[in-house]
This record gives C-alpha cells, sequence and structure tokens, in this order.
C-alpha cells in the first residue's frame, strides 16, 4: 500500500490497516485522525508521538494482541530455521536447541505470572538463545521498569509494521 491509499482509505479500512501495526484502540484512533500524512517520516513521527502520550492501559491492550509465546511446541513452530520464516519478524532465528526451547517457555511464564503480560521484544534478527538471554534479563526489573521496556519494544515492531505496510521493507 502507498502512503496516497493510506490517507485516502475510509476511516474504518485505514483503523483496520493501523491496527495490524498495532492494536491500541486509542492509538489506532489518533493515526486515522492524524491523516493525511505528507510523507512517511510524517507518518513515523506522529506514531511515535502518539504512542508517548498512551497510558499503561493503552499498552497493555497492545501487547494482548501479540501471539502468547508459552508451549514448546509453539516455540518449536516459532524458531524453526525454514525459508517461511525468513519474511517474518523472527528471520534472524536459528534452529533453536530443546533445551533453549524449554528455557524460553518457562521463562515466558514466569514472566507474565509475574508482570501480568507477555514479554514483549522486538525479535527481529534475534535467535532464541538472544530471546532467552534479553527475557532472562528483564525478569529482575520491576512492573513499572517492564512496562517501559515493553512499550519501547511495541514501538519498534509498531514501526518496522508501518514500513511493511507501506512497502518500506520487505516482509
Amino acid at each position: 500500500m502507498t502512503l496516497d491509499e493510506l490517507n485516502n482509505l475510509s476511516a474504518a479500512d485505514a483503523a483496520a490497516a493501523f491496527t495490524s501495526c498495532c492494536a491500541a484502540e486509542r492509538w489506532v484512533d489518533l493515526m486515522v485522525a492524524s491523516r493525511p500524512f505528507s510523507d512517511t517520516n510524517e507518518l513515523l513521527k506522529t506514531a511515535h508521538s502518539h504512542w508517548q502520550t498512551m497510558a499503561e492501559s493503552d499498552f497493555l491492550q497492545a501487547f494482548t494482541a501479540h501471539p502468547k509465546i508459552g508451549d514448546v511446541e509453539s516455540l518449536r513452530a516459532k524458531y524453526a530455521n525454514t525459508k517461511a520464516l525468513a519474511a517474518n519478524e523472527q528471520s534472524g532465528a536459528q534452529s533453536a536447541s530443546e533445551s533453549v526451547l524449554l528455557a524460553l517457555a518457562s521463562g515466558n511464564r514466569e514472566y507474565e505470572e509475574k508482570f501480568g503480560f507477555i514479554f514483549i521484544v522486538f525479535a527481529t534478527g534475534k535467535s532464541a538463545g538472544q530471546m532467552l538471554e534479553l527475557l532472562q534479563q528483564r525478569l529482575p526489573n520491576n512492573r513499572a521498569q517492564e512496562i517501559q521496556n515493553a512499550a519501547d519494544n511495541q514501538m519498534q515492531i509498531t514501526d518496522l509494521r508501518l514500513k511493511k505496510l507501506l512497502g518500506l521493507v520487505g516482509g
């Protein structure tokens, strides 16, 4: 989709497009209302600016739209070393060992129990081992730190998805 096409979508279709990038309804509403964008840089700056105005409830709403990583079968599929993964957000992931997958599943459950939301990380280019290392580094944090860490990572994810939506990057 081009920026011009995005600018000219109906409000409902624009909301659907923005929701595919970030599920926080308030952010989506602000993005729809901010159209038209003069260029991609304005779109991305506006996305970041609106994200900075979000409340914890908005962050949590965005987090819940992510698939939950908690069972080993899901993790095996996520980190399988196949060509199909080359275009998705875990494109840098190599085949992960069973012990890493089990530790990641366990760590994800522990994280969600401690913080009340799933582990959110900008995963592009990261292996399962790197994801596990980041998870272990963040587990000792307090909830306020993790809301901010997850929100920062969510914005990186949203930024990439907006670029993909407009065909600026592959995937």
